[in-house]
């Protein structure tokens, strides 16, 4: 999950990734320009753009890894949701929301919005802890910021 993501010092990659930031940051912010405009700006090529623009971010200031979704398949039996509401709040986290769908064939899908700012485990553990939890029938990092 969590495993495959890294935090690297930008100094040591290629300017490429930076440039392909900024050319998102004036996409973004400028609507009077498009994606041709944006990556001539910063000096790259509108393919090295589409190469990188969904692996490459940057963090929201002062929220690095404050914020991450879940989604849960909970087996519908009274107490589950429940359990798991009180093993994230044992382990810090704050929930923000609760999005849950109406149980069928005895499943309900949860997904839930939480601040982790809080949490002391790494979250790999966290997402351990709740699996372990008797009605979960899954539990995964569906994004973090």
């Amino acid at each position: 999950m969590i495993k495959k993501y890294l935090i690297v010092n930008k100094k040591i990659l290629p300017e490429v990734y930076e440039k392909v930031i900024e050319a998102r940051r004036i996409i973004n912010e400028d609507s009077s320009k498009n994606i041709s405009e944006a990556v001539k700006e910063v000096g790259i090529s509108r393919s090295t753009y589409y190469k990188y623009k969904d692996y490459v971010f940057s963090p929201a200031e002062n929220s690095i890894g404050r914020m991450a979704v879940f989604s849960m398949m909970l087996a519908h039996k009274k107490g589950v949701l429940s359990k798991v509401i009180n093993n994230i709040s044992d382990q810090n986290a704050n929930i923000l929301t609760i999005n849950q769908t109406i149980p069928i064939n005895g499943k309900a899908n949860v997904n839930l919005s939480l601040d982790i700012s809080g949490v002391d485990i790494s979250l790999d553990e966290m997402i351990d802890n709740v699996k372990e939890i008797n009605g979960v029938l899954s539990f995964e990092l569906l994004s973090i910021e």
